[in-house]
């Protein structure tokens, strides 16, 4: 079988498969990058194209060994994004023998899915761009949509041969640092820049500095970077776990100031919820100028220095 499209055929004219089958009504959802998504049916029906690689990221990292796509593998986001000496990603070789080992190739496309409502999916998709990988896409739902559907679930794994793979850039125009937020603040004040805190709104006003029922650990500060505007990540999806129509998403975020004119960057507590806006950002929306802050809530309330504000949600 083969690859439902090349990367080179990024758009939605010579797709018409996933334009007028497994996305719905593009016409009534109209997201600016559809490539980007494919639905739960279009996944099954692929799940023996040898071309295909399935990635399952969660937060609960041993859902995966309980039953899975099959053909999907599974990708641990703190013990293969993060160095374990610091804080910081792996290095563009290590990502390279990572994506070796689960049999991807620069031109391989890869679908990924995971459990809360794919907050750690997103997170990889973000972090695959940030490596140039062209052809990554996620599956509408996740989780916890195909569970919903009694799709097929297996628990054996699937070995494909080694790929090869090298990261020729990696876009920084898709990651925020530290100082750059702070300078970024400038730009907020004079209506050219938004921040965008995507956590729950008790951790925006700092009444919490996790989110409800978890922990409240990893973080000394609560409250929110000053001028950032609250709209959780939860407004963008569907109680299913889709996404919301560009129409919905568009009125969510305008609604606040966050428009496509000006810089934007999203933040949460780790960065697994803001990749989530960002893709909806970036991606649904087409917004040029998106930014995800990795360092997030737990850098920023963390350090010396740095202002911020409590309640306001």
């Amino acid at each position: 079988m083969t690859p439902p499209f090349a990367p080179s055929e990024v758009n939605v004219l010579t797709f018409p498969t996933l334009r007028f089958g497994y996305l719905r009504e593009l016409e009534e959802f109209m997201y600016a990058h559809p490539e980007v998504l494919v639905e739960t049916q279009w996944v099954e029906d692929h799940l023996q194209d040898p071309n295909l690689r399935i990635l399952e990221v969660d937060e609960d990292v041993l859902l995966w060994d309980t039953g899975h796509i099959p053909g999907s593998q599974k990708i641990d986001w703190m013990a293969d994004f993060w160095q374990p000496e610091i804080r910081e990603f792996i290095e563009p070789d290590a990502f390279a023998e990572l994506m070796e080992r689960l049999g991807i190739s620069n031109d391989t496309p890869v679908i990924l899915y995971g459990d809360k409502n794919n907050w750690w999916a997103a997170y990889a998709f973000w972090f695959m761009k940030y490596n140039g990988h062209r052809d990554v896409r996620i599956m509408n739902g996740g989780r916890q949509k195909w569970i919903a559907e009694k799709r097929p679930l297996t628990t054996e794994k699937t070995v494909y041969p080694r790929g090869h793979y090298v990261v020729q850039y990696r876009d920084e125009s898709i990651r925020a640092y530290r100082d750059e937020v702070l300078q970024h603040l400038i730009k907020v004040k004079d209506g050219k820049g938004t921040l965008v805190d995507v956590r729950s709104p008790k951790e925006f006003t700092g009444e919490l500095t996790h989110m409800p029922e978890y922990p409240q650990e990893g973080v000394l500060r609560g409250g929110h970077i000053p001028g950032a505007r609250s709209i959780p990540w939860s407004l963008a999806v569907n109680p299913d776990g889709t996404f919301k129509s560009e129409d919905e998403l568009r009125q969510l975020y305008t609604a606040q100031g966050v428009t496509p004119d000006k810089e934007v960057i999203a933040y949460c507590r780790i960065a697994e919820r803001s990749s989530h806006t960002w893709f909806v950002l970036k991606y649904l929306l087409g917004y040029p100028k998106v930014k995800n802050y990795d360092g997030s809530w737990t850098e920023w309330g963390n350090s010396v220095g740095l202002p911020i504000e409590k309640g306001g949600a």
